[in-house]
């Protein structure tokens, strides 16, 4: 029973993960329990697979065809690797946002409810039903009150910042589990950057948030647990005052510090 509920805690697993892409080799048994409900930090230098895993958590890396994948992932305790999973549900479980903000050349209505709209399918959505999910949605990323009075505006007229947070909106109504967030304030100035590790803590227990970053002072902010790759391997994952402070490993402590990477 012990290992039911541990299971239960926890929002992804991997057992074993490998990853190639053709020939090279870039995850090596990547074995990861992330709890429910946290915000978990991936740092290490560039190239040494963070991306990389983010990307198979929700089989974006299926894109490219020469990518070969060996090994488990478990999201919720299902593993969506196995041949009858179907890639949408997958997809509506965890979201995804993007180093760069990219919303739809579409209103700033229009790109909150265009997920929702996509997984309601032959659903027809009314506008009172859809008023209602774009103010929620707007709500619990902060922006509501910036761009209430203007929502039939094109999204591509707000701040980067602004736009970021529309991207995380434009998840939120499909009901996700899991926002895998790959460097989400690489593009922000530090006030942008600010308001986006504000919007990440009002998530927080909601979602299962697991971001990746080469900003240090981020990951010390904006995480509770901290997972640090280097070459494809897990090198420590660890709660993350803890991996800043008591690092456990030599090859962490001289990341942390800027010794290489």
């Amino acid at each position: 029973m012990d290992s039911e509920l541990q299971a239960a805690a926890l929002a992804i697993e991997t057992e074993k993960l490998n990853l190639w892409y053709g020939t090279f080799q870039a995850l090596y048994d990547v074995d990861l329990q992330i709890k429910r409900g946290r915000i978990t930090s991936m740092i290490g230098p560039s190239g040494c697979g963070k991306t990389t895993f983010l990307r198979s958590v929700n089989r974006i890396n299926e894109r490219l065809g020469y990518v070969r994948t060996m090994g488990s992932i478990r999201v919720l305790g299902h593993d969506i690797y196995r041949p009858e999973v179907d890639l949408g549900q997958v997809r509506k479980q965890v979201g995804m946002v993007f180093q760069r903000p990219n919303p739809l050349p579409l209103s700033i209505r229009e790109n909150v409810i265009f997920g929702y709209r996509l997984a309601m399918g032959q659903q027809k959505v009314s506008p009172a039903e859809r008023d209602e999910i774009v103010e929620k949605a707007l709500r619990q990323v902060l922006l509501w009150d910036t761009v209430k009075d203007r929502l039939g505006r094109p999204a591509i007229g707000l701040s980067l910042e602004e736009q970021q947070k529309l991207c995380i909106a434009r998840l939120l109504p499909v009901k996700p589990a899991v926002l895998l967030m790959d460097e989400p304030c690489s593009a922000l100035d530090p006030k942008g950057t600010e308001a986006v590790e504000e919007l990440i803590w009002e998530l927080r227990g909601e979602y299962t948030i697991l971001i990746v970053t080469h900003n240090m002072a981020q990951a010390r902010r904006a995480s509770e647990e901290c997972i640090f790759m280097l070459l494809g391997k897990v090198i420590e994952h660890t709660p993350t005052e803890e991996i800043f402070v008591t690092p456990e490993n030599q090859e962490t402590a001289d990341y942390i510090e800027g010794r290489y990477g």
